[in-house]
């Protein structure tokens, strides 16, 4: 299956709309994780170029987790999808809350493709805003606590039997600054991997 045709079947076409343009089996993916936001330039995100800025970040953190990968393919034969709660490049510091909700609907239907999905890994506060926003239309409250990400991100939170775990961001230059952060992100990360791969802590 195709993600963004799929997608755009429903939600249809924009050229603003940054989606991922790969061919999986969804059936094969059995963890989910939400980055911020997806960059400037597509060749720069997970399923860009081989050099993509955002697996400068991603694959030192599966591998500081344990899980021996050094290309986004071989993520995808984990089991391991990754994509962007925001589908649009920000164009200041922040997301801003139009993006929000223009992603939303694309980001909704992205998640209901994959029918196997044992774990959704919330990769900073923006994918955790975002699918809370998902979840409380749904459900009329949070999936996830609005307190701090180090306070909740071991506790054991599900949403229709998937795990959820809030951790933090995996892209970006400051994630090479905040040592504690990539310590705490590599260690959800082998936590989502023994849960998917049934393997014992």
């Amino acid at each position: 299956m195709n993600i963004k045709q799929e997608i755009e079947k429903e939600v249809g076409s924009d050229p603003l709309v940054y989606l991922n343009d790969i061919t999986i089996d969804p059936a094969s993916i059995k963890a989910i994780m939400i980055n911020e936001v997806v960059p400037a330039y597509p060749e720069n995100d997970f399923y860009g170029s081989e050099d993509a800025t955002y697996l400068e970040t991603t694959i030192p953190l599966f591998q500081k987790a344990g899980i021996e990968v050094t290309t986004v393919q071989e993520i995808l034969d984990q089991g391991i999808y990754l994509t962007n709660a925001i589908k649009m490049p920000k164009t200041e510091s922040t997301v801003d809350n139009a993006s929000i909700e223009k992603s939303l609907p694309y980001l909704e239907k992205e998640l209901s493709l994959f029918p196997n999905v044992q774990v959704i890994m919330l990769m900073g506060d923006v994918a955790k805003k975002c699918f809370n926003r998902i979840t409380k239309k749904a459900t009329k409250k949070n999936a996830v606590p609005a307190i701090s990400t180090y306070k909740i991100r071991k506790s054991e939170i599900f949403y229709q039997d998937i795990r959820i775990m809030p951790s933090y961001i995996m892209t970006g230059k400051n994630i090479l600054i905040e040592k504690s952060k990539v310590q705490m992100a590599s260690e959800d990360l082998a936590t989502m991997f023994r849960i998917i791969t049934k393997k014992p802590e």
